[in-house]
């Protein structure tokens, strides 16, 4: 699990690094957010990683961001403990990551 959960954190932290925005984001704050993502990604994850039946519990992996919906709590979480705000991050307002055993996909 933890290696599709860090594919996924450093694919939002790419995102993030190459926003167009001056975020005022230092690598150092990026780096303790991505591994912060991963934990608590992970923690989130734990009793919904079923690697013998991928699609089981597909819908709670799934990270979405949208028009009506636009804040994750888990990056919402880990970008304050790491002393960002949700809007620094600067992420795109449609997103949806799929993070399944041995599969991450994005749209």
């Amino acid at each position: 699990m933890r290696g599709e959960v860090s594919i996924a954190a450093s694919f939002l932290t790419r995102l993030i690094q190459l926003s167009d925005s001056d975020n005022g984001i230092t690598k150092t704050q990026l780096q303790v957010f991505r591994e912060r993502l991963i934990e608590l990604l992970c923690d989130r994850f734990t009793n919904h990683w079923f690697p013998d039946n991928p699609n089981r519990g597909q819908g709670y992996r799934c990270i979405r961001l949208n028009r009506s919906d636009r804040k994750d709590l888990v990056i919402d979480r880990a970008a304050r403990e790491c002393g960002l705000t949700y809007e620094q991050l600067d992420l795109p307002t449609e997103l949806t990551i799929w993070v399944d055993p041995k599969c991450v996909a994005c749209r």
